[in-house]
């Protein structure tokens, strides 16, 4: 199988991105009109608690989820046309994940965070607000420069959201389909390129139990940041392609089993997984 048929198209991100930002350049617009920076910033913390983002954090965050639900249901249509799993797949594919909870929460935690985009800058704002009357700057100034602190602060916000959470969404909508079928592991996938953390081309290629995930940093002594998966670290452009057949890798395989990077023989491997199904 093709290693990065699993890998989330950036489109999506990209359209995700397009959509946070346009939400924060139509609440910077409403801020232009403000006549003081107090007021601007009065006006942003009402932005904040309406009902109009909240409706626009819900639609970004449901469209998001189909695209990313969309496009894993093509990829997973093509591994079942390939692979000795069909009609398994084909009867995960079957059942709605709109439905279920995970599809709910990827919905949830995204407008959440978008709503949380206003909220914090308000903070960051209301301080830089107070120092600039300390420092003396004129009212008009003042203004200027928090719209422009805000646009700032709104659009590096926008880019993590957008990179963090597809990949996050990808991850768990991937999980979900997996399991339905028995397949219990899967092989951790990089975006192989300059940029990847080394604690995650570490993991390039090492087989991880659903059930398992593994600490990177930890394995190769950095800084602890927990136990995760492919694709649920900020800003990580991992992704987990679902291991569906034994002879979708090589053996000897990188396996990661008790804590710990290990090389496995098939054989090995099916007494750890008993024997049958992935």
């Amino acid at each position: 199988m093709n290693k990065e048929k699993f890998k989330p198209r950036r489109v999506i991100e990209k359209r995700y991105q397009a959509t946070i930002k346009g939400i924060v350049k139509r609440m910077r617009r409403k801020l232009e009109t403000a006549s003081t920076p107090t007021q601007a910033v009065t006006m942003l913390r009402e932005l904040a608690r309406s009902p109009t983002l909240d409706a626009a954090a819900q639609m970004a965050a449901t469209a998001m989820a189909t695209q990313i639900m969309q496009d894993g249901y093509r990829t997973w249509k093509e591994a079942a046309a390939a692979g000795s799993k069909g009609n398994e797949i084909y009867y995960a594919l079957v059942k709605d994940l709109n439905k279920t909870n995970a599809f709910r929460e990827i919905i949830d935690r995204n407008a959440a965070l978008i709503k949380s985009v206003p909220i914090d800058a308000t903070k960051a704002l209301s301080k830089a607000m107070a120092e600039g009357y300390e420092a003396g700057m004129r009212p008009e100034d003042l203004k200027i420069d928090i719209l422009d602190r805000f646009s700032d602060l709104t659009e590096a916000r926008a880019r993590l959201i957008a990179r963090t959470e597809t990949a996050k969404a990808a991850t768990t909508l991937t999980r979900v389909r997996a399991q339905r079928i028995g397949a219990e592991w899967y092989v951790w996938r990089t975006s192989d390129d300059a940029r990847v953390r080394s604690s995650h081309e570490h993991m390039e290629g090492v087989l991880v139990s659903w059930n398992d995930p593994p600490s990177p940093e930890k394995l190769i002594g950095m800084k602890d940041y927990g136990a995760y998966h492919a694709g649920e670290f900020p800003n990580c452009r991992c992704y987990a392609q679902p291991l569906l057949d034994y002879d979708e890798v090589k053996w000897p395989h990188k396996v990661y089993l008790n804590g710990r990077i290990t090389s496995m023989t098939l054989t090995n491997f099916k007494k750890i997984t008993g024997g049958g199904a992935i």
